[in-house]
């Protein structure tokens, strides 16, 4: 058996200054969900009722719940599907996923008006943060 390496070891977390976030969150007004439940103990479902409550709208995007309401909400299967323009995507999906979803906003940019890419805590993907920040998104 093997010792762990450093390069075994997950990334560090990474650390944005308090006037960004409070600015990100002070621009907005729109904000989709990529990966919200409906299940009350996840995560995105606290979120998603915390974002509502203080006014944000907030479009839940879940394919497994497309056509249902969560928090009254309608749920959509892809970004694409959203009506109107996205301010910010919200991806509560795992590591793994979060470059798809990064790329399908990017694609969605220019017609769906998004601004930034809002990785949850413990998403991570490096290569598709740097993307979207070279198609001059905010991540």
């Amino acid at each position: 058996m093997t010792e762990p390496t450093l390069a075994d070891a997950a990334p560090p977390p990474l650390v944005y200054d308090d006037k960004l976030v409070a600015g990100i969150l002070k621009d907005v007004r729109t904000i989709a969900i990529v990966g919200a439940s409906p299940n009350w103990v996840r995560p995105s479902n606290f979120a998603m009722k915390y974002l509502l409550g203080k006014g944000y709208s907030v479009i839940p995007v879940n394919p497994g719940h497309a056509g249902k309401e969560i928090w009254d909400q309608m749920t959509y299967a892809e970004l694409g599907d959203v009506p109107g323009p996205i301010d910010m995507v919200d991806v509560f999906r795992a590591s793994k996923d979060a470059g798809g979803i990064i790329d399908r906003a990017i694609e969605l940019k220019d017609e769906k008006a998004i601004k930034v890419i809002w990785l949850q805590l413990g998403v991570r993907d490096d290569d598709a943060a740097a993307r979207a920040e070279a198609a001059g998104l905010t991540v």
